[in-house]
C-alpha cells in the first residue's frame, strides 16, 4: 500500500495499524540543531488523546511519544526522527462480531475490494489513530516553524448548527472548554446539543478553522505545487475531512469580483499591502504575507 508519505524536503511517513503494537511516524528533512525533547511532542498528543470526555472515543491510550532516533542531547541531529506511540487499550475482540460485516462510514468495503482482505479490527491503516503520526510530526514541524516567527492557531468554529460569533472571539477561551471553541456560549449550546445527539444515538459534524500567522510571501509554487494544493492534499487525507476551504472558500462563488478580489494600497511601511484578506492569503498559490485562513 503506498500513500503513507506526505511532504517533500519537509517529510512524514506515518505507520502502523490501530489495533497493532503501535504506531508512529518518520520525519524527515528536519534541520539539525533544533532543540526538541518527547514533552515537545506530549503536549500536541495529550490534546488529541481519546478518553478525555464524554464526546470522545471512551478507548484509554496514554498515547506516550518515544524518540527512537535523530535527536541527540536535547537537539535534532538532522538525521530522521522516528517516534513511536504504543498501542495499550487495543481490545481486537470487541470487533470480531463485525469481522463480516461493511459497517457504513469506514473503508471495510473498500478495502475488500482493493486488496482482497482488511484489517476489521477498527479499520486499520484507515483508523483516525492513524493521525497520532501526523500531529507529533506537527509538533516538530510548529517547534521549526516557531523558530521562524510562524505560528498556527486552530479553534472549532461549528459544531452541527452551533456556530461561534466571530465578532466576539476569545482565544483563550479555546483551552477552557471541551470542544476547543474560541465562545463560551456556543461551546456550552454546542455540549447540550452533542448531550442530545448522545441521547439519541446520533452524532453530528463540525467545523474547524485554522488561521497561519507570520508566513512571508512567496511560500508554494504557481502551478501544481501551489501552496492551497498542498494545504488541502494534507487536510483531505484526514478520514473525516469532506471539505476544504481557503479564505471566503465557497462563498466566493456567490460574491463579486469587485468585492472579492483584493485590492492594494501603499503602506505606511512604503509597501504594497492587500486592503481586505478574502484570498486567505495566498494570491496564484504563493502566500501573500498576510494571515492565511483554512476551514474544514
Amino acid at each position: 500500500m503506498s500513500g503513507s508519505v506526505y511532504g517533500t524536503i519537509f517529510k512524514i511517513s506515518t505507520w502502523g495499524e490501530s489495533h497493532g503494537s503501535g504506531v508512529g511516524v518518520v520525519v524527515d528533512g528536519c534541520p539539525a540543531g533544533l532543540l526538541l525533547n518527547e514533552e515537545d511532542i506530549q503536549k500536541y498528543l495529550d490534546r488529541r488523546k481519546p478518553g478525555q470526555s464524554k464526546f470522545t472515543t471512551a478507548r484509554s491510550e496514554g498515547d506516550k511519544a518515544e524518540i527512537l532516533s535523530g535527536v541527540f542531547e536535547g537537539k535534532t541531529t538532522g538525521t530522521p526522527i522516528s517516534i513511536v506511540i504504543r498501542n495499550t487499550d487495543q481490545r481486537s475482540h470487541d470487533y470480531s462480531n463485525i469481522m463480516d460485516v461493511y459497517r457504513p462510514g469506514h473503508a471495510d468495503y473498500t478495502f475488500d475490494e482493493k486488496y482482497g482482505f482488511r484489517d476489521y479490527r477498527g479499520g486499520g491503516r484507515s483508523s483516525g489513530r492513524e493521525t497520532i503520526g501526523r500531529v507529533a510530526a506537527g509538533a516538530i514541524a510548529a517547534k521549526l516553524l516557531e523558530s521562524l516567527g510562524i505560528t498556527v492557531q486552530a479553534y472549532t468554529s461549528a459544531v452541527g448548527p452551533v456556530k461561534i460569533d466571530h465578532s466576539h472571539m476569545d482565544m483563550e477561551e479555546i483551552s477552557k472548554n471541551r470542544l476547543y471553541m474560541p465562545d463560551k456560549a456556543a461551546a456550552a449550546e454546542a455540549e447540550s446539543y452533542l448531550e442530545d445527539m448522545m441521547q439519541r444515538r446520533d452524532s453530528c459534524g463540525g467545523v474547524v478553522e485554522c488561521v497561519i500567522r507570520g508566513l512571508p510571501a512567496g511560500v508554494g509554487e504557481p502551478v501544481f505545487d501551489k501552496l492551497d494544493a498542498a494545504l488541502g492534499k494534507a487536510v483531505m487525507s484526514i478520514g473525516a475531512v469532506k471539505g476544504f476551504e481557503i479564505g471566503d472558500g465557497f462563498e466566493a462563488a456567490a460574491s463579486l469580483g469587485s468585492r472579492n478580489n483584493d485590492s492594494f494600497v501603499i503602506g505606511k511601511d512604503k509597501k504594497p499591502q492587500k486592503v481586505t484578506n478574502h484570498s486567505g492569503g495566498t494570491l496564484g498559490g504563493m502566500s501573500d504575507g498576510r494571515d492565511r485562513k483554512s476551514v474544514v
